[in-house]
């Protein structure tokens, strides 16, 4: 068993270069490497970690002490990089969405189970401390038998979006999370949503549906003045009510709301740390390859329902 591992990531932009700093920090991982079609950024990252820098994905795959890479780039470019790192035996942490479309996602799972690689995509919701609580109430019965999850993901166009829309980008979390809750996968789908400033759609309302009669809704927008990322579960003895962003619950029933504590975490950290930690125990990760399908697939009826104005069964169209 391995006690650290070589770790890559490949584009520094936005997102990326919290990856280089989160690698860089954890004890089982070694940052050794970072990638970027930006020669001035990449070498800036690279000087600060003191790590190597390539501006040729394939250069990078070629150095044979990086053992996994964090794909941090751009959406469409997730499934051509993903291909090429699985050939030079690279474990993968992809963003998310996994990849464009449902198609490249079912050949990725194949790749990977093919090469013998480990294949995690990067949900951060599900390692957020807050929504690790909010389960553990649900497991524990203090909510009561859950019938609703309502998520609202909403704010400001953000510039580093290019090549997907608001589905797929972000409400994409909350599809993620309702599958978490529920532990099962949504029988239908129905969702409006439209673009008024964007070439994607840049505000949808979903409606998942579930056998047992449970319901998730999630709302997801970039018109928004301000930043919202609130989660609401709704039980038939109580409501918890939990803000992403500050990782703070509130619970309520009949009697009385409390404010439970918790330590605070960066759910990144935790995240990546998972992704570490699975290939030394060399398992599989929290969050697989089959996760990142089962929400493209959503993603996908999600958009299908909208232009087709009606109800789409995750199995075919009503």
């Amino acid at each position: 068993m391995v006690s650290r591992v070589n770790i890559g990531v490949i584009g520094v932009g936005f997102w990326g270069k919290n990856h280089a700093r989160v690698f860089s920090e954890l004890e089982k991982a070694e940052l050794t490497a970072v990638c970027d079609v930006d020669s001035k950024k990449v070498e800036n990252i690279a000087e600060k970690y003191g790590v190597s820098s390539y501006t040729t994905l394939e250069n990078l795959l070629k150095n044979k002490d990086v053992e996994a890479v964090s794909i941090c780039t751009p959406t469409t470019t997730h499934y051509q990089i993903a291909l090429k790192a699985f050939k030079y035996g690279k474990h993968i942490l992809v963003e998310k969405p996994m990849v464009s479309n449902t198609e490249e996602a079912k050949h990725l799972l194949k790749e990977s189970e093919r090469k013998g690689t480990h294949l995690m995509v990067g949900f951060i919701e599900r390692f957020n401390p807050g929504v690790q609580r909010v389960k553990g109430l649900i497991k524990d019965g203090v909510l009561g038998e859950v019938i609703l999850a309502s998520a609202r993901r909403v704010g400001r166009y953000p510039k580093r979006i290019g090549d997907v829309g608001v589905v797929k980008d972000t409400a994409i979390h909350d599809f993620d999370i309702m599958r978490f809750i529920f532990e099962r996968e949504p029988c239908s789908v129905y969702a409006r949503m439209g673009n008024s400033r964007n070439e994607f759609e840049d505000y949808a309302q979903v409606v998942l549906s579930f056998d047992g009669f449970q319901t998730g809704f999630v709302e997801a927008n970039w018109l928004t003045p301000r930043k919202i990322r609130n989660l609401t579960v709704t039980g038939k003895e109580a409501i918890a009510t939990l803000n992403y962003l500050t990782q703070e619950i509130m619970i309520e029933d009949v009697d009385k709301m409390v404010k439970p504590t918790h330590k605070r975490e960066e759910p990144l950290m935790i995240e990546l740390e998972e992704f570490t930690q699975s290939i030394i125990e060399d398992r599989d990760p929290l969050v697989t390859g089959e996760d990142g399908l089962r929400a493209l697939e959503i993603s996908e009826a999600a958009i299908k329902s909208a232009y087709a104005e009606r109800v789409v069964k995750m199995n075919g169209v009503v």
